[in-house]
């Protein structure tokens, strides 16, 4: 999780003071994209670890920004399987399919506690009437998430299990590292095994016995919590995806 910057009341962190937008992660915003993003926010919402953040059939579902912790997007289907389609982390647009839908089509839950810039949906149309690049840039965050689910679902259909693993593992990691989150090596990695099997089509037995086998392998290590990348090029192939630029992008 980020460290916080002081709280401010029910609104938080003013935007101006926002830790995240020193992050190399994020694109610079101008004075007035601030100031607009700041009279669009309504609350500063705290939650804890396995809180929905939106549920499947919500009506009412609000836009985000994650502002802290880690969080995730899933489907479940009728038997209560379920499929977890990618990970949140600070600076994510959270909720925007939902807002703009009747109804949410997913499901995102806390992965940890997490904090929520809170924005209303019904101003999202103030975006593309008053700020339309802003409007551009949250169209292109979306896509980005969408993009973030083909790459899973490439490794779920053409990645065999040690090769699934092994992508999701370094590509959380370069994105905790483009937020500041990684030190020595590495960062506080959350995900239970169940969780991971859920993201990657794989059964819990499966999941468990692959994992162990990177680990014993020397792609990584876990301590308390803590997963240090020790040889992400351990494959040509991990070492393919760990060389792959993370490009910055805009924070809402």
């Amino acid at each position: 999780m980020t460290e916080s910057a002081p709280s401010n009341g029910r609104n938080g962190v003013p935007c101006m003071a926002c830790p995240l937008r020193a992050k190399r992660a994020f694109k610079d915003k101008t004075d007035d994209e601030i100031r607009f993003i700041q009279s669009m926010k309504t609350e500063h919402r705290h939650l804890p670890v396995g809180a929905d953040i939106i549920h499947p059939g919500q009506e009412d579902a609000e836009l985000y920004t994650l502002f802290s912790g880690w969080a995730f997007r899933y489907q479940l289907l009728p038997d209560g399987r379920r499929q977890i389609l990618n990970f949140l982390l600070p600076g994510d647009l959270v909720g925007l399919q939902a807002s703009l839908l009747s109804a949410a089509q997913h499901g995102i839950e806390a992965l940890t506690e997490v904090e929520l810039c809170v924005f209303p949906r019904k101003r999202v149309w103030d975006l593309f009437v008053h700020m339309p690049a802003m409007a551009y840039e949250v169209a292109w965050l979306g896509s980005r998430e969408e993009s973030l689910i083909d790459q899973n679902l490439t490794s779920v259909g053409q990645r065999n299990a040690g090769e699934r693993i092994a992508a999701l593992v370094i590509s959380l990691y370069r994105r905790a590292e483009t937020l500041g989150l990684v030190s020595d090596g590495g960062f506080r990695f959350p995900l239970s095994q169940q969780q991971l099997a859920d993201a990657l089509g794989l059964s819990l037995v499966h999941t468990s016995k692959t994992w162990s086998r990177l680990r014993k392998a020397g792609l990584f290590a876990t301590s308390d919590g803590r997963l240090t990348l020790l040889n992400p090029r351990l494959t040509s192939r991990m070492a393919l995806l760990y060389e792959r630029e993370v490009a910055p992008r805009p924070l809402i």
